[in-house]
């Protein structure tokens, strides 16, 4: 880039800061994208109620049942070890602390927690997003290692060791060292061949603006009212007289002139269903949950349904196994070496939803025997059915 473009470019935000309802002109010359910063994506998530949908649903059906913890039995401190993470658990809230969690890391990808005493772990805070959105806020050596981690908000500025920071991030790309979640590609523009696309949520929020205006114009449809060899002192009358005309609809008579109402409409020819169906479409993509579209598009069948389900089950999969990652080696590990305890023999994990009972599958189906043949049915076979697929047996519905 050349010296006076960058002189343009620095003079052009100097006395117009971008509000990301436009793109400054050096952009739209020269193609340059926006970043997307997490402001941007905290805003989206409050102000869109879709974008809110996409990240609720996806954070909910990761974490919204909760999880429970297990541990190596055969350990001969267990249940001391046990103990001591389950209190800490307790103590910090932690629940509370992934609910908050897997929504910034849906929306954003990543989710910033402070260590209180990076030595001793002791307490665990959530920082804001927000706090991180300067380009510089991860410092990393060449190899990618975090150095520090520098973060502003309000007047509070500081710069923090890797060690009292847990880094929940998720799907980096390009060795980037932040995250991405569902919203960066709404929010993203796009460059192609020196000219830059609008991002998908800034043309869904323009059709939505302009849909109020559109209904308020032709809800009540422009009129032309004639009146054949009236005066220009009638005319002036007529037109005072229309102009109290109250908005629910007036009648006038008016036995001095011949009047003449024509009534201006919208050209029929003008449509736009299928241009809207394709910028709404995108934004059901880029949200990657197809509940939203369940809820607002007629004639979805339970079949359509499920299979669109089964689909984002997968990406739901993923997130908990991010998330329990990164909780077990960063949070559990630690806590049971300065416990005293050994974290590899403890084998101490996280797992989602609700504690199941210790059921062998050969006693499911030995249950199952036994109520074919009496009266009391105990287990029934298609419950059988569904609990070895769960346990990863496949099965098919038809002979093969």
């Amino acid at each position: 880039m050349s010296a006076v473009v960058k002189k343009f470019k620095q003079l052009y935000e100097k006395l117009q800061p971008n509000t990301g309802a436009l793109l400054p002109a050096w952009r739209q010359i020269y193609g340059e994208t926006r970043t997307v910063t997490f402001n941007d994506i905290i805003t989206a998530y409050s102000s869109d109620p879709s974008c809110k949908a996409f990240v609720d649903f996806l954070a909910d059906q990761a974490v919204g049942a909760g999880f429970y913890t297990t541990i190596n039995e055969q350990y001969a401190k267990a249940k001391q070890a046990k103990q001591t993470v389950d209190d800490f658990n307790e103590t910090v809230n932690l629940d509370e602390l992934l609910q908050i969690a897997a929504r910034e890391i849906v929306a954003s990808g990543n989710s910033f927690w402070l260590k209180t005493e990076p030595e001793h772990l002791q307490n665990l805070k959530i920082l804001p997003l927000t706090g991180f959105d300067n380009p510089t806020a991860i410092k990393r050596n060449q190899y990618g290692t975090v150095t520090s981690y520098n973060y502003s908000y309000g007047d509070v500025k500081t710069a923090f060791t890797p060690e009292k920071i847990i880094h929940f991030r998720w799907n980096p790309t390009n060795f980037s060292a932040y995250g991405t979640g569902v919203l960066q590609v709404l929010l993203s523009e796009l460059c192609f061949n020196g000219e830059t696309r609008l991002s998908f949520l800034e043309m869904k929020a323009r059709i939505e603006k302009i849909m109020p205006e559109i209904f308020e114009k032709y809800a009540g449809p422009d009129e032309l009212w004639i009146f054949a060899g009236a005066s220009d002192e009638k005319l002036a009358e007529y037109q005072k007289l229309i102009k109290t005309k109250p908005k629910a609809g007036a009648r006038f008579v008016y036995n001095k002139a011949e009047a003449d109402i024509k009534t201006v409409s919208v050209d029929p020819r003008a449509r736009y269903e299928a241009y809207i169906d394709h910028i709404l479409n995108q934004i059901y993509l880029g949200g990657q949950t197809p509940l939203p579209k369940l809820f607002t598009t007629p004639g979805f069948t339970e079949a359509s349904a499920k299979a669109a389900l089964e689909i984002a089950e997968r990406k739901v999969m993923a997130l908990q196994r991010f998330i329990k990652r990164t909780c077990e080696r960063q949070i559990f590990t630690p806590l049971i070496q300065q416990a005293g305890f050994d974290p590899k023999k403890a084998n101490y994990r996280l797992n989602w939803g609700t504690e199941k009972p210790d059921v062998k599958l050969e006693d499911l189906i030995r249950l199952a025997e036994i109520s074919a043949t009496s009266e009391t049915s105990y287990v029934r076979p298609e419950e059988v059915r569904k609990n070895l697929i769960k346990a990863g047996f496949e099965l098919w519905d038809t002979k093969q």
